[in-house]
């Protein structure tokens, strides 16, 4: 198990800063995980830039349900209970879903065939069946929005690495917190 501490702001280069600061403004804190990639303003950059445009595209709500089902196939703590939080708060997705979520289903049956795609994506680095391919877009996703759920598979690998390799302090709530909120 490695370190869990996440490095201070002084320990930060402060070519990160910016870019931490927008994550403050929009959690109200520094989450962990990008205190600890920070430590290298290139990856933190290059982690934002891949999100930033796919933004655009994919809707949020989209992207946690990519995350946890990538997530929980990694078994990476930190990422499932962050985009179980961010899930729950920012795309109002209910506990069920969410949990649902964190195995590559979904109750949405369109959903449900792009998130068991993205974990098959993850599971076989890549070399899925053509058959896996024609079922998500049998279910309506365009090649376009495929790519973009590749591209989000590889994101949230990467944050599963960071995550799984630093053993992160995870610094949101639990599921069972936020399910007393709702």
């Amino acid at each position: 198990m490695a370190d869990n501490a996440s490095p201070s702001r002084t320990q930060i280069p402060a070519d990160s800063h910016a870019t931490l600061d927008s994550f403050e403004k929009l959690f109200g804190f520094v989450p962990n995980i990008f205190a600890v990639m920070a430590q290298s303003p290139h990856a933190l950059a290059a982690f934002k830039s891949l999100q930033i445009p796919l933004e655009r595209t994919l809707d949020a709500a989209m992207r946690d349900r990519i995350a946890l089902a990538v997530s929980e196939m990694n078994s990476c703590d930190y990422m499932v209970r962050a985009h179980t939080y961010i899930g729950a708060q920012f795309s109002k997705l209910d506990v069920t879903e969410l949990e649902m979520n964190r195995y590559g289903r979904s109750s949405d049956p369109k959903i449900d065939v792009a998130l068991q795609f993205a974990k098959k994506v993850a599971e076989t680095r890549g070399k899925v069946k053509g058959s896996d391919l024609q079922e998500v877009r049998d279910a309506g996703w365009t090649d376009a929005q495929v790519i973009e759920i590749i591209a989000r598979v590889s994101q949230f690998l990467y944050a599963n690495f960071v995550g799984n390799v630093f053993d992160i302090e995870i610094d949101f709530p639990a599921l069972e917190a936020i399910a007393d909120e709702a």
